[in-house]
Parts: C-alpha cells; sequence; structure tokens
C-alpha cells in the first residue's frame, strides 16, 4: 500500500494502545563495498542496539537531488515522503479492472509505488507494492530474481476482479541503488505499466470529504479523483537491523472512490500486530466490510506486522463511521 500527505493531528490520543518491542536480524540481499553518499541524520538517534547485539540503522534524510540516478534509471520522477523516502508512483492506468460492478480507477487500487530509503550505513532499502497481470506475473517474478530482489508477498487487494491482477511486494537492501533500479525497471519491462502521467492534486471529489474526515478522524488528500485517509502505526518498526521510517511498509490506508449520490467504493488495508487481528476482523464484518485477504507484507518486520485488504460500497460517511473502530482497535494515527 503507498504513503500520503496527510497532515492531521490525532483525535484519539488517550485511547487504550498496546506497545511492542522492536528487534530482529536480516542479512542483506546485496554485499558490497560501501560507497561515499550524503548523510544527514534524520530525528532521533542514530544508532541503537537491536536484541542479538547488532546496532539499529535509521534512516538519513535526503533530497530528490540525492536519487537523480535512481530517477533516471527508473524513466520517472519521484518526490521526497517525510524527509527520508523517495516515492515513485507507477499506476496502472493501463489497466481496465472491473471488481463487483465497479470500474476500479488506478489511484483506488491499482497503484504501484516503490520507495528508496538511505541509511546511516550509507546503504539503501527498496519496498515496494507493485500490480501486474496474472499474464504478467511469473516473467516479473523471475526477473526480480535475475536481479536479487525478493518477493516478500503475493496476494489481491480485490475479490472477483476482471482481468485478473496480482500485487507483488518488493523488498531489496544493499550499497548499490542505482543497479536495484535497473533491476526493477528490467522488471516492469515486462508489463503493460504504462509512462508517467500527470495528476491534479487539487482535484475536487464527489464525496462528503469533510464528514469522512470528522467520522475517521484524519484529514485525508486526493489523488486522482480518490479520497484517501493514511495512518501510521505509533511504534518504532524493525526490518531485521534497519529502523523503518513511518509509513513505509506499515500504513493503514481508506481510499474512496466516489460512485454518486454520496456513495463510495472503499478499497483498504489495516496494518496490525497480532493481538489486534480479531478485534479488527470483527469491526469490518460489523461494518459490512468483505474480508480479501489476511497476511504479512514482509519476511523480517518487527513487530511482526498483518494486514487485512478489505472492500466495501455503499454512503461514505456511514461508511466511514461504521470502519472507524477497526481502526481504533490498533495502534495508529494519522499521517502527516
Amino acid at each position: 500500500m503507498a504513503e500520503d500527505r496527510q497532515q492531521t493531528t490525532d483525535p484519539r490520543v488517550g485511547s487504550p494502545r498496546r506497545r511492542v518491542l522492536a528487534a530482529a536480524a536480516l542479512v542483506p540481499v546485496f554485499a558490497a563495498t560501501p560507497t561515499p553518499a550524503p548523510a544527514r541524520p534524520a530525528a532521533g538517534p542514530a544508532e541503537s542496539t537491536a536484541a542479538h547485539g547488532r546496532k539499529l540503522i535509521t534512516p538519513v534524510h535526503t533530497t530528490p537531488d540525492d536519487w537523480k540516478a535512481v530517477a533516471k534509471v527508473m524513466g520517472r520522477g519521484g518526490d521526497v515522503k517525510r524527509n527520508v523516502m523517495f516515492h515513485i508512483g507507477l499506476p496502472r492506468r493501463d489497466l481496465q479492472v472491473v471488481s463487483h460492478r465497479v470500474r476500479v480507477r488506478s489511484a483506488l487500487a491499482l497503484g504501484s509505488h516503490c520507495s528508496f530509503v538511505r541509511y546511516t550505513d550509507h546503504s539503501t532499502l527498496l519496498m515496494g507494492d507493485i500490480v501486474v497481470t496474472e499474464h504478467e506475473l511469473q516473467d516479473f517474478i523471475d526477473t526480480l530474481q535475475e536481479h536479487r530482489i525478493r518477493l516478500t508477498a503475493l496476494h489481491k487487494h480485490l475479490l472477483a476482479q476482471r482481468p485478473n491482477v496480482w500485487w507483488v511486494h518488493v523488498h531489496a537492501h544493499g550499497h548499490h541503488p542505482v543497479a536495484v533500479a535497473r533491476g526493477l525497471r528490467a522488471a516492469f519491462a515486462g508489463t503493460g505499466t504504462p509512462p508517467p502521467a500527470t495528476s491534479d492534486p487539487d482535484e475536487e471529489v464527489d464525496l462528503d470529504t469533510a464528514g469522512i474526515a470528522r467520522a475517521l478522524g484524519a484529514k485525508g488528500s486526493v489523488d486522482d479523483g480518490i479520497y484517501k485517509c493514511v495512518f501510521v502505526r505509533r511504534e518504532k518498526i524493525t526490518d531485521g537491523h534497519m529502523v523503518l521510517p513511518p509509513g513505509l511498509g506499515s500504513t493503514s490506508a481508506l481510499n474512496f472512490q466516489p460512485l454518486g449520490h454520496g456513495r463510495a467504493a472503499i478499497s483498504a488495508d489495516c496494518c496490525m500486530v497480532a493481538d489486534e487481528v480479531q478485534h479488527v476482523l470483527r469491526a469490518l464484518r460489523r461494518a459490512g466490510a468483505k474480508l480479501v485477504e489476511l497476511h504479512n507484507h514482509g519476511l523480517t518486520d518487527h513487530p511482526r506486522l498483518f494486514f487485512v485488504h478489505f472492500w466495501v460500497v455503499g454512503d461514505a460517511v456511514r461508511l466511514a463511521r461504521a470502519l472507524r473502530p477497526a481502526l481504533d482497535a490498533t495502534n495508529v494515527v494519522p499521517a502527516g
């Protein structure tokens, strides 16, 4: 799922929350000699010690200029989110997907994306969520493996879709981000992913977005005609010995596609730790949501994260109110 631009305050401070400590170990995908790179430490301590004695490494601040070589190889630009994540969107505008009689817009559930993050040891982490058709899937996986890019999850976001599409989570870590970008570009070359196109960030949507924001306690943003509300985990999340920046691989996101007369199709996912899962699933079903997938996105995250993808159609504000208890059952705050 995608890191967005929401700015808001947390209306739920003081509600019961769980706390989980973070620690694990990861062998990097790429073994290579470090190359010099600018390092502007992000807020917080530069290093701390993991449970197995390895030092945790933290992200550093970067700017778009730091990623010019990656952007050139990928053939499209991106933006730096929260000063640390170089994010590239690759929406599948070429696909005409229908699910439960709803024509799915790319920003609702067909938005491939990848993020690059630089760390204090000058290494780079790639994480991404990629949309491919069933016809493209096996060759896409083979190309990733040829370039030593890991596949960490394979799943669906939609029920009963035509044509069949799949979502592939990718992961790489090493000291050669341009080589990683080349491998990713080679994999995309075997798909119908179209060239970049501009979208209007100020586009209005035919929904009561103020009512949705009040119901969810979070102000959303508009992306290519879709209203999005994004939440991030409160606790520190690690991937092996890397501290993940807030929102990377650990977001809950609700996407609203207008259907007219205040109605919306909602494609969403909720990020949970193990003891939250059953509470969230019950809350979603009480809200009338159809469950699509329950799975992991990563292999070595800590605390261990689970994601439930769900789908529901109806009055947008009423559904936002009904879905709020699912969010309240998790340790998240609105992204900002």
